[in-house]
């Protein structure tokens, strides 16, 4: 290999770092907004549930309610954790992309 290629590679090895980093700081951002909507929907439910518990006469509807309740918050949490697991692989590809392009430049330059 002569000097120039492994100068070349240097920096494209530094860029690739960059771009990398630069792809985990936008996924971690993107999960700490994701996560901050979640646990605000998740609030929001509760208290609108508390506020229904408040009015009800009788024990059937205090357990349609909380049934309603139960249901609505498996299917959010199911939901948010399939985004969130989207996004981490997402997330994952976009930091390893600039990676396997400067391996594929060191087999290539070998």
């Amino acid at each position: 290999m002569q000097m120039d290629s492994i100068q070349k590679i240097g920096k494209d090895g530094v860029d690739a770092t960059y771009k990398a980093l630069g792809a985990w700081q936008q996924g971690v951002q993107t999960a700490a907004v994701e996560a901050a909507d979640y646990a605000k929907r998740t609030y929001e439910h509760g208290a609108a549930t508390l506020e229904k518990l408040a009015g009800v006469r009788t024990l059937d509807k205090a357990f349609e309610i909380q049934g309603d309740y139960l249901r609505g918050a498996y299917e959010g949490f199911v939901g948010q954790m399939t985004k969130m697991s989207e996004l981490a692989t997402k997330t994952a590809r976009e930091v390893a992309a600039p990676v396997q392009g400067l391996v594929a430049q060191v087999r290539t330059s070998a």
